[in-house]
């Protein structure tokens, strides 16, 4: 007798005298699905995580196809079906035998490969929605029934029922395509794969672009790459969002980029060949370059800017220092404290009604040399001496930020916030990194301002909407014990507060999830987490830990999605071309 009859036929109890009595296991026609649910354990579903048992026996021949975190379908008998998730598979015994012994252990080594009829396999599945048609119409809700024993169970294989389960909006702005372990669902349709898009219109609540999105990966996840795919939706041709006035106006983009990459967006992608565009548009993916995208180069020093990979036109501006005077926590550095603080303000506002709006910076550096004004000051208690000098040393050193020449960005306005156009503002040609924060948070804070203001100075930028980028934004905006930190965190946070509103969305691209300060993290709606290896960083995207566990092993493209006004949480497989020039020569 053969290693599999020596105890695949004994009796369950361990009586070897009587054998069990052949039975057919293949009756006429062809089987449907991948098997059926199991009430051998009980079959509930509950509205309490913890006590629902949903499981399923899937049979022999379908074993190798099915993956933890597939997507399943069960149909109750009047036509509703339920949608639910694999999430835990396992092998149990068919017979009451201990395969872990000596003998058992020989012979599956000398055997090719294993009897699976010799066990159970089953998966525990979670329920996600009920699926139910409505005046024609595929609709979802939760799950509020049980299904029967021996329901069937397939492989949910139709893209709208997968997209109507997860609630993924049928249209909207493309981040990638449904995966499932790092592989692309397939369906029998044309095209195969499930676009993931992200809400756009009002219909259906607010665009969630302007609910702010946050971008978290590690160097060589693909983070630049998935983000640039992600902005040249935003700037696609038949993009608009309505404005007062009853207008529908295209989204400016303003990207701020330390590594100066996201100018390259202006050029078409080579590897892009005519049938990979084909593909892109029968998906509806915007795709080539932007043809409006500038390249805005602050001049700092005597610092050069080079720009050989890009033919975006260039703009050189300068920030004045008239700009101080709304936002001087750009000059308060890291280390003044409030009292400090408050001596640089009187400062300010006594030098601004002195010099008014001309006032230059080089200009504010004599005003504090002045040794009588330091004395005054302290005669009359108003700033103690040792605070005086405490405030200059901290406000000297931005004579390469302030009035240099080229155009100051006030004036610039029309030509930095474009319907429809690309903005980009390198600083990786400035070595000093106090010298860049200060550029970055000065643009972005003038973009802010106008955008809150009941009574701007620059309509372009009220009337506009807007998606304010900011590539490694853990620089930026964290949450650092100092009067700066918390002057730009509590102006950034309230901008974010006042996006949907606005028409104002943060496009924050970060490494270091972690370091975003709390109050402009929380009000991120979307957030899109890339392979991360720092333990600290995952658990800071706050993602649900059945994706969590995987992050750190996703390759370079993968992508898990957590938005939960759009949809249920999901791996995605970023495009594995970028859709406009990306990359170095």
């Amino acid at each position: 007798m053969s290693d599999l009859g020596d105890f695949a036929s004994h009796d369950p109890d361990g009586d070897d005298t009587e054998q069990f009595e052949a039975v057919s296991v293949t009756p006429a026609g062809t089987d449907r699905g991948i098997g059926t649910l199991s009430a051998s354990e009980g079959l509930i579903v509950s509205e309490e995580a913890d006590d629902t048992r949903l499981r399923a026996y899937v049979t022999v021949a379908n074993r190798s196809q099915v993956r933890i975190g597939s997507y399943l379908i069960a149909a109750y008998p009047d036509g509703e079906q339920l949608f639910c998730r694999i999430t835990a598979l396992e092998y149990a015994q068919e017979f009451r035998t201990d395969d872990a012994t000596e003998i058992h252990a020989r012979r599956a080594m000398r055997r090719d490969g294993v009897e699976e009829s010799d066990y159970k396999f089953i998966a525990t599945l979670e329920p996600l929605a009920v699926l139910y048609e409505e005046a024609g119409e595929l609709k979802r809700r939760m799950t509020d029934r049980v299904p029967k024993p021996e329901t069937v169970v397939r492989e949910a294989a139709d893209a709208d029922e997968i997209k109507t389960g997860l609630k993924i909006p049928a249209e909207g702005v493309f981040l990638g395509h449904l995966s499932v372990g790092g592989e692309t669902v397939r369906t029998a349709a044309e095209p195969p794969t499930i676009d993931y898009r992200l809400k756009d219109d009002y219909e259906s609540g607010d665009p969630l672009v302007f609910r702010h999105t946050l971008v978290a990966g590690g160097t060589g996840s693909g983070k630049t790459h998935g983000a640039k795919n992600v902005i040249r939706q935003f700037l696609d041709d038949d993009r608009r969002y309505p404005i007062e006035g009853g207008r529908s106006v295209p989204p400016a983009v303003v990207q701020f980029d330390p590594q100066d990459e996201y100018a390259q967006m202006h050029d078409d992608n080579p590897e892009i060949d005519a049938e990979y565009r084909r593909r892109l548009e029968r998906e509806g993916i915007a795709h080539g370059g932007v043809d409006d995208t500038k390249a805005f180069v602050p001049v700092v020093g005597e610092a050069t800017y080079a720009a050989d990979h890009h033919r975006a036109e260039q703009v050189a501006f300068t920030i004045p220092f008239s700009m101080v005077s709304e936002n001087p926590w750009l000059i308060a550095g890291s280390q003044l404290n409030d009292n400090q603080y408050g001596a640089l303000l009187y400062l300010l506002n006594r030098f601004f009604d002195q010099y008014g709006d001309s006032g230059t910076y080089r200009q504010f550096t004599a005003f504090l040399d002045d040794p009588a004004l330091k004395e005054e000051l302290d005669e009359s208690g108003r700033v103690h001496e040792a605070t005086f000098d405490a405030v200059r040393r901290r406000a000297l050193g931005f004579g390469e930020v302030f009035d240099q020449d080229a155009r100051p960005i006030t004036e610039l306005v029309p030509q930095f916030v474009r319907p429809g156009g690309l903005t980009t503002v390198p600083t990786y040609h400035i070595n000093d990194s106090r010298a860049a924060t200060t550029i970055v948070l000065a643009v972005a804070s003038l973009v802010v301002d106008e955008k809150l203001s009941n009574a701007p100075t620059h309509d372009r930028i009220k009337e506009t909407p807007i998606v304010l980028g900011m590539d490694e934004a853990h620089n930026f905006l964290s949450g650092a014990d100092s009067v700066q930190a918390s002057k730009v965190i509590g102006k950034f946070a309230e901008a974010a507060k006042q996006g949907r509103k606005e028409r104002l969305g943060l496009f924050l691209i970060t490494q270091d999830p972690q370091d975003i300060a709390d109050p402009i993290f929380k009000q991120v709606n979307t957030t899109i987490v890339l392979n991360l290896g720092d333990e600290n960083a995952i658990n800071a995207v706050n993602i649900p830990s059945n994706l969590e566990g995987k992050v750190p092993y996703m390759e370079k493209g993968q992508m898990v999605i957590y938005s939960p006004d759009n949809s249920e949480p999901v791996e995605l497989r970023g495009l594995s071309r970028c859709l406009t020039n990306h990359g170095r020569d």
